[in-house]
């Protein structure tokens, strides 16, 4: 008989991977409008895999920046990942050398949350896995269709890829903002918060910051209700 635990846990990591994996277009896109080949953006998603610091990386070179200054803030914005790693360590226990390697190389946002959100040590290893196969497979597959269209079509293309995402992912959110979600109020508060933050800070950073600062609407918003007043 399924386990209803595990069949949640496989749903929700493919249909977030997958979702997540759509971003790659925009990558592929922003890799060539900032002057990059499309195999340099092919590579660039299979080595680095981590969207914030790959962003970031095309953004100072399509501004001009040199490759010591896009290689330093993607570096910056990597340097999230080793916390991440640091916590997924006891869960995962990676056991060889390939095993770590692969680990290590899928420790993102995406698979840290959902690893850590699994309701025991099982199905948080199943999720970091599933989590991360899923976008790695997604992401690269996208980066190269962004990159080959950009680069076939010119920026009318990265206008129309560049929509598609947001529209993806807005669809992926929407039911969890519903009334029928659990603590739908706590998670339109951190939707709107993050949202807020990222656009707010939009015109100040370079690109992919505002997406590592808008967590922080987690604390400003999300932050669990203490136990019923005085449950003593």
């Amino acid at each position: 008989m399924p386990d209803p635990a595990r069949s949640a846990t496989l749903r929700d990591a493919v249909g977030l991977g997958a979702a997540v994996g759509l971003y790659g277009v925009a990558f592929g896109a922003a890799a060539v409008g900032a002057g990059l080949d499309v195999w340099q953006a092919g590579v660039l998603s299979a080595l680095m895999f981590t969207g914030a610091s790959q962003f970031a990386l095309v953004g100072v070179l399509g501004a001009g920046g040199g490759p010591f200054a896009a290689l330093g803030s993607a570096l910056l914005l990597g340097t999230r990942n080793t916390i991440y790693g640091v916590r997924l360590v006891p869960l995962l226990a990676p056991r060889g050398a390939l095993r770590r390697a692969g680990a290590a190389h899928w420790v993102i946002d995406e698979t840290t949350a959902m690893a850590v959100a699994a309701p025991d040590r099982e199905l948080g290893r199943l999720a970091f896995w599933v989590t991360g196969a899923t976008i790695y497979l997604g992401w690269n597959a996208t980066t190269l269709v962004g990159a080959v269209s950009a680069a076939a079509l010119g920026e009318t293309a990265q206008a129309a890829l560049d929509s598609v995402v947001p529209a993806a992912f807005l669809a992926l959110l929407w039911p969890r903002l519903r009334r029928s979600a659990a603590e739908p109020g706590a998670q339109r508060r951190v939707a709107l918060g993050g949202a807020v933050i990222a656009l707010v800070l939009t015109p100040f950073v370079p690109a992919g910051v505002q997406v590592v600062l808008a967590v922080v609407a987690v604390g400003l918003a999300g932050r669990p209700r203490r136990a019923a007043a005085g449950a003593a």
